[in-house]
């Protein structure tokens, strides 16, 4: 039987960060080094649906990629690129949350769209393969 998870942790995790990263060009008020950066390539026209790609589609992206990127290790096993996959959405949904009051908050935010985007590319060019087999991973004995 094929295991369909490799392909949707590879696919998911892509949209999650491109997802956020066009949220974030489309949100000039919030973010206006990168809103220059999408204006530059065409993308000034989200301006007019800057409320529902902060409120809606930003934090739903950050979403799916830290979902996609927690169940990447069950296809991978290796806890600590999955780690470091969810740790740019964990700090862009805390940013975009609880940490919203502060100042800092808006570097809070590039450094988790900054790090989604590090580690999507960084899969890309080196992507995961799993450690161990079915058998060794369930008794914890590596190869």
């Amino acid at each position: 039987m094929i295991n369909p998870l490799p392909a949707l942790a590879r696919i998911g995790e892509k949209t999650g960060s491109l997802g956020a990263l066009v949220s974030a060009m489309g949100c000039a008020m919030c973010f206006p080094a990168i809103a220059s950066l999408g204006a530059a390539i065409g993308l000034g026209f989200l301006s007019r649906w800057e409320g529902l790609f902060i409120n809606t589609l930003l934090p739903g992206f950050a979403w799916l990629a830290l979902l996609i990127n927690a169940l990447g290790w069950f296809s991978h096993r290796r806890w600590q690129r999955s780690a470091l996959g969810m740790l740019g959405p964990t700090i862009l949904l805390l940013s975009l949350y609880p940490w919203f009051q502060y100042g800092w908050s808006s570097y809070a935010t590039y450094t988790g769209i900054g790090l989604m985007l590090a580690v999507s590319i960084w899969d890309l060019f080196s992507p995961a393969n799993r450690r161990c087999d079915d058998a060794a991973c369930a008794t914890g004995d590596r190869p």
